[in-house]
């Protein structure tokens, strides 16, 4: 069974919305772990537009499962990670005008800079995913950074309109995992999964671990933070 790897990010969104504290990110991951899930994961933005420095700083401290850092390879940001020490970074590509993360790193076109992040990380004892399209060429070239773990952004099976496209992203998207696989790489997945959605990409033979965030935060509007986390582990289950 997948593990499943809680996004707070948008707990921070809504309390910056006001600027005040509430609420707080801290308490939500006490919750989500609470609920069952196996991982906390927070972006920590160059223009920290939810999730702060004083935030991860205090996540690092209270998390009991595992911090996963979602971050860019900006210089000043790996030096943050490097002194915070999540349990892993997660390099994703990152565009100060985009409302969230838009498809996976060109590896393939940045290899030595994205190299350069995960060696440092590394060498502070961090694990390093790179989120990255399900592509042959962006795994190979994944490879050669030294990272041990990728994420396959599902955006594309997520917000695929027919039934037949939705069945050709989820089949490049298997096809890909086994590859990635038979690399000795581990294989996560993450964005736009959703309640009506995440049986497909759970089911995927060798998938670690699942990273959801936005569909969780929105029901838990409804139905409480700790529900939502348990319904969604239920799914996975």
């Amino acid at each position: 069974m997948p593990k499943l790897g809680v996004n707070i990010d948008h707990i921070a969104t809504l309390r910056q919305a006001r600027r005040e504290f509430e609420p707080d990110p801290i308490a939500a991951a006490k919750i989500c772990e609470e609920a069952g899930c196996d991982s906390i994961v927070a972006h920590l933005r160059e223009d920290r537009r939810h999730i702060n420095d004083s935030d991860i700083k205090r996540l690092r401290k209270v998390i009991k499962t595992r911090f996963n850092l979602e971050m860019s390879i900006n210089k000043g940001i790996v030096d943050i990670a490097c002194e915070i020490g999540p349990d892993q970074a997660t390099l994703v590509p990152e565009r100060r005008e985009e409302i969230t993360t838009e498809g996976g790193l060109d590896v393939v076109k940045n290899t030595a800079a994205i190299k350069n992040a995960v060696s440092r990380l590394q060498k502070s004892g961090i694990e390093v995913s790179l989120f990255i399209p399900a592509d042959k060429k962006q795994i190979d070239a994944s490879i050669k950074t030294g990272a041990t773990i990728i994420e396959f952004h599902t955006g594309c099976f997520a917000n695929a309109r027919s039934f037949s496209a939705k069945g050709r992203e989820l089949y490049r998207i298997k096809n890909m995992a086994k590859y990635a696989l038979s690399q000795g790489l581990i294989v996560n997945a993450g964005h736009g999964l959703k309640y009506d959605n995440v049986k497909a990409i759970a089911k995927i033979p060798g998938m670690y671990e699942l990273n959801i965030g936005h569909s969780i935060i929105s029901k838990a509007v409804f139905v409480g933070l700790h529900k939502a986390v348990k319904d969604m582990l239920n799914l996975i289950k």
